[in-house]
């Protein structure tokens, strides 16, 4: 049999030096760039891969590429998802003076950090190499995207389409640049060549990008809980929930993955979920969907990852109602020896039921200790004291409150949160921050501190510790 034959290591470094060269060359032209001419740069960019006509050619020809995912979920992430950052962002202040705090007497200056090396997944190859390139370039940073090899072309048309774009505002196209022939070593070498490493995808390259030497923000597993409790309007939750766990075909990490009813509305929130086009499958259909998920055991299998229902059926080998969208799959364990409290990148979703928040938030505390701890969780409930409890009781970072999870914890039109496609996953998830990552992470800052009008006075120590403490110690 045929073996693949590895690139060698001297051609891998001199490709990757060569494109750092030209990157570190476009950013010092930019460097000194004001305010307006970034924002112009980053508003031309957009524009070229979202504007009418163009959006539906990259939606289809990323579908026809990647075989992943549908061609509406693909639309919106190119021409709706796009806009939604640039939006978010292009008022901040990222040139320059960004910050000030007087009773400090400290401002913060903007500096940029030269060239991002940035990790684009198979699942979301459409808008993910804008998004970070506007935030690189809200920097004032060059950027090099590293694609999956399953979504190269289609990174090369994205990458070409806003080259052209900044040419034509008079900056440099070496600001962007893809690896059009991607590999695993080219991706190891720009992670270890480039200034900060971007890295979404999969944990073996998350993991990779923090071995790299190089300083890195990665992304965690996703797996979210969602818990539905007993003042919820089941109706828009049942709704909002089809809507994430079918968005793109659940080719995000987001994706409703578990789903959590309080028994008290259990029975009547599954047939509202039925309603919105759910099977619940038997005991023998869930151990062939299980084979058909994990074929080996324990790795995903890549067939079937953002398939449409009826795909999975037949591949699994067995039969849905007409109209079924997503699986719902009864669970009760969690942790390895039960696959489906874990994630799986398919539209099904495992399905518990609890007596209350406070079961619910062990519980689902127990599903994020096998996979997706400090991702992302949702509530579906009007009372304030079982949201603040669950967000409380829960190691995540995002709690998204009656939204649908997956196009709202990277920032949505409908909240407040920022517009991404990087979700920091804390200690919880093994990285180093909790944002949703945006261009504030990709800059460095000068901090200035001038002394302060008054200087700071010592309390006494009976101010400063209190007479209990003195007294115990």
């Amino acid at each position: 049999m045929a073996t693949a034959l590895k690139e060698p290591e001297t051609d891998v470094q001199s490709e990757i030096a060569a494109m750092m060269e030209r990157a570190r060359k476009a950013q010092a032209q930019i460097a000194d760039y004001s305010q307006e001419q970034v924002d112009k740069l980053i508003t031309a960019i957009v524009w070229s891969v979202c504007k009418p006509g163009v959006a539906e050619e990259i939606a289809q020809f990323t579908v026809d590429e990647t075989q992943l995912g549908n061609y509406e979920g693909k639309y919106l992430k190119i021409a709706k998802k796009t806009r939604a950052t640039l939006q978010d962002i292009i008022d901040d202040k990222s040139v320059g003076i960004i910050e000030e705090i007087p009773e400090r007497a400290i401002v913060k200056i903007a500096k940029p950090m030269g060239v991002i090396g940035a990790l684009s997944p198979s699942t979301n190859p459409e808008a993910t190499p804008v998004i970070k390139s506007i935030s690189a370039i809200k920097g004032r940073n060059a950027i090099i995207i590293a694609p999956h090899p399953r979504a190269k072309l289609t990174n090369t048309k994205i990458v070409n389409l806003m080259r052209e774009a900044i040419e034509k505002m008079g900056a440099p196209a070496d600001l962007v640049q893809g690896i059009e022939v991607p590999s695993v070593e080219k991706t190891n070498e720009l992670m270890r060549q480039c200034d900060r490493v971007l890295a979404t995808g999969g944990s073996a390259m998350v993991k990779a990008a923090y071995s790299s030497g190089t300083p890195a923000l990665g992304v965690g597993v996703g797996n979210a809980v969602i818990v539905v409790d007993d003042t919820a309007d089941l109706a828009d939750a049942a709704e909002k929930i089809r809507i994430s766990k079918t968005l793109d075909n659940a080719a995000s990490c987001s994706s409703d993955n578990s789903v959590v009813l309080f028994d008290a509305i259990y029975d009547e929130m599954l047939e509202k979920l039925k309603a919105e086009g759910g099977y619940v499958l038997t005991e023998s259909d869930k151990g062939k969907l299980q084979n058909a998920i994990w074929e080996d055991g324990e790795h995903i299998n890549a067939k079937v990852v953002a398939q449409p229902a009826d795909f999975i059926a037949d591949y699994a080998g067995f039969e849905i109602p007409e109209g079924t969208k997503f699986f719902i799959v009864p669970e009760t364990g969690t942790g390895p020896d039960h696959k489906f409290s874990g994630e799986k990148m398919t539209v099904t979703m495992a399905l518990y039921r609890v007596r209350d928040i406070d079961q619910a938030v062990e519980l689902t505390n127990a599903i994020q200790a096998y996979q997706g701890q400090g991702h992302s969780c949702g509530i579906y409930s009007q009372s304030d004291v079982n949201i603040m409890t669950f967000a409380n009781g829960t190691r995540t970072s995002r709690v998204m409150v009656n939204q649908p999870q997956a196009p709202s914890n990277s920032g949505n039109l409908w909240n407040g949160m920022r517009q991404t496609f990087s979700l920091g996953c804390g200690s919880w998830g093994g990285n180093g921050t909790n944002n949703n990552i945006t261009w504030r992470d990709l800059i460095n800052e000068t901090w200035v501190s001038r002394p302060l009008p008054t200087p700071k006075q010592l309390p006494s120590d009976e101010e400063l510790f209190g007479t209990e403490i003195m007294e115990k110690i």
